[in-house]
């Protein structure tokens, strides 16, 4: 059953303050007396480990990386949003919180929402004084930018790898608390279960990746900052290792999964040259800033160099379909107009599926060294993989897999279904709703850690004590069984064919029928391919078992069947949210212009998966007080 959502009383700019004003705490000489488990070293695990560990609890931190400073949200570079109004051009908390829940589509909590918001203010400040480098202009004030679904230039950066400046400063002020003893890390280190007595989390499995040991780790509480699971279609923007164990193993102890179906397509990507590869990289939407979206008008001129195709050839479809915004439309709707102008012949490149980023313009209006300036390390970045020169050639985009708002459920405090758990960043469904706006994943990850998280771990230690269940107790012992005994399972597989292979298959099944467009037709076809390949698994897949050490094979095929659970999910979740709305289409469910037709009356809800004695759903409703649902439209 779904707990209480736990949203305090009062009016929605007083809800964050009542909250922490009230709160219980732990007194400074009694914190050192608990142990706190976080896992995952990005934004969010790194900000709120820090946190803890500055309020003086001992902060156990865990990553299968070999350094915290390879968690993917370096990856992140447009920027970070924040309702400062340094423009002074109309923005403030409330047009954040409202933008946000508009293109959500109105499936997020309105309270959780807002307080994102009020947060983002305090994050800017907070980062400056970690050092972060954002860009600032000639008079030396902080600068901004825009992204997609904004009319407001809120969004600040450091050139085109916000991320990475923002991971080091969060690394920085961890390592500080290495240094002062209160966190200790864990590198090479990979969480294999969940420890659950009488629904509270009270500990870790946890595998060493480099030796094959299994450790039973105890904890007081547990915080899971694990990111995202779009690594479930193969192909996707997230690096490499990125994956959904933790939150899986999470979901078959006992905690709710909130909005499966729920992910988002970038629109933004280098496209695919061939069916053999194995990643896909990330253009930032900061770019659809000064770039302008164009195909063809005639088929006749996709192999043509662009350069050559005179203006009344070039069809700027997002600038005609979409011209309140443009460019910047949001990124559900944006990836979706990129696919039909493909789907109706006019992509480019070696596939077809490509759509212009073209900066002939901009560079014409502002110079080559205001661009360089904004974006020139993405220039590079581009032209190493792509061997084009984007100073001289529009840039070749299309839509991927990048970004899951879908997660685990938590409460305002960001507590899961289970007790003592908590879920913050992307592995939680908490603040983005059917869609993320661009630039609000490093504002939430930040505002989870460093500024939430810090108040509602002590309110739970205070309020609930320590656990008292020892790791020599039998639920540590039988769980560390179980975690053996499924190592030793998947080693006895005797297929022939690769983990990765299987992974592409079942990555095609759900990109082709669970991705950018849905149909009931489609689903229910998929959902039958994928209870079969979870059948086959032990025919199919060959892990060598290496004995002690290093075993990449094994750490991918314990990944592929986590991922193959979800992949069910997200397809049984899809089939049961019979609306479009945000980045779940279905086909059936569009206005008569082909957007996004949501049904609020049926589907103003959260969907809430449980593993227990089978699957089950629950809902939470959504209601909406402040800002009122309308027809989302960007035209």
């Amino acid at each position: 059953m779904i707990p209480s959502a736990n949203i305090p009383p009062g009016s929605i700019d007083k809800k964050w303050s009542n909250f922490k004003s009230s709160c219980e705490l732990v007194a400074p000489a009694n914190r050192r007396k608990f142990r706190i488990l976080v896992v995952g070293t990005g934004l969010a695990g790194a900000s709120a480990a820090s946190a803890l560990g500055e309020q003086g609890y001992e902060v156990l931190v865990f990553t299968y990386h070999d350094t915290p400073r390879r968690a993917h949200s370096i990856a992140a570079q447009g920027g970070i949003n924040a309702a400062k109004n340094y423009r002074n051009d109309g923005d403030s908390v409330f047009r954040l919180f409202a933008e946000t829940l508009k293109g959500g589509d109105f499936r997020s909590r309105e309270a959780n929402v807002y307080r994102l918001a009020e947060i983002s203010v305090q994050i800017i400040d907070h980062c400056v004084a970690l050092g972060v480098p954002f860009a600032r202009d000639y008079g030396g004030y902080l600068d901004t930018r825009s992204f997609g679904g904004t009319r407001v230039a809120r969004t600040f950066y450091a050139r085109g790898q916000t991320g990475q400046q923002l991971l080091l400063a969060c690394y920085s002020s961890l390592l500080r608390q290495v240094d002062l003893g209160n966190v200790k890390i864990f590198p090479n280190h990979e969480m294999l279960d969940l420890v659950v007595v009488d629904n509270r989390a009270v500990g870790l499995i946890v595998r060493n990746l480099l030796n094959g040991s299994i450790h039973r780790i105890k904890g007081d509480c547990v915080i899971l900052a694990t990111g995202g699971y779009s690594n479930v279609y193969y192909l996707s923007t997230n690096a490499r290792k990125s994956n959904a164990s933790a939150i899986v193993r999470a979901f078959k102890r006992g905690a709710g999964f909130a909005n499966p179906c729920f992910t988002q397509i970038h629109p933004t990507c280098i496209p695919a040259t061939s069916e053999h590869q194995s990643k896909l990289t990330l253009m930032s939407e900061s770019l659809r800033n000064d770039g302008r979206v164009w195909v063809p008008r005639n088929q006749e001129d996709k192999s043509k160099d662009p350069r050559l195709i005179p203006e009344k050839d070039r069809f700027y479809y997002l600038e005609q379909w979409y011209p309140s915004y443009g460019n910047l439309t949001p990124r559900d709707i944006a990836s979706r107009a990129a696919k039909k102008v493909c789907d109706e012949g006019l992509g480019v490149g070696p596939m077809g599926l490509g759509v212009y980023l073209d900066f002939a313009d901009a560079i014409k209006r502002l110079g080559k060294d205001t661009i360089a300036e904004r974006y020139g390390n993405l220039f590079e970045m581009y032209q190493s993989i792509t061997g084009e020169n984007p100073w001289e050639v529009p840039m070749r985009i299309y839509p991927g897999p990048h970004y899951t708002m879908g997660g685990l459920w938590v409460d305002y405090n960001l507590m899961s279904t289970v007790s003592g758990l908590f879920v913050i960043g992307e592995a939680n469904f908490s603040d983005h709703g059917a869609n993320r706006l661009g630039a609000s994943a490093l504002m939430q990850g930040l505002a989870d850690g460093f500024f939430i998280i810090p108040y509602s771990v002590p309110h739970f230690l205070a309020t609930n004590g320590k656990n008292k269940i020892s790791e020599d107790s039998p639920e540590f012992i039988v769980a560390e069984k179980a975690v053996s005994e499924r190592i030793k399972r998947v080693l006895s597989y005797q297929g022939n064919h690769a983990v990765s292979e299987i992974h592409r298959r079942l990555g095609k099944i759900l990109w082709d029928k669970c991705g950018m467009s849905r149909s009931h037709a489609g689903l229910t076809n998929a959902l039958s391919e994928v209870k079969e390949l979870a059948e086959a698994l032990p025919k199919l897949i060959r892990v060598i078992d290496e004995g002690e050490g290093l075993n990449y094979a094994l750490e991918h095929a314990l990944r592929l069947e986590d991922f193959v659970k979800l992949g069910e999910l997200m397809i049984l979740d899809a089939l049961e949210r019979k609306e479009s709305c945000g980045g779940h289409f279905r086909e059936e469910f569009q206005s008569e212009d082909g957007e996004a037709a949501r049904n609020d009356e049926e589907f103003a809800h959260v969907s809430v998966w449980f593993n227990q004695n089978g699957l089950r759903l629950e809902t939470e409703k959504l209601t909406f007080e402040y800002v009122k649902p309308t027809i989302r439209s960007y035209k």
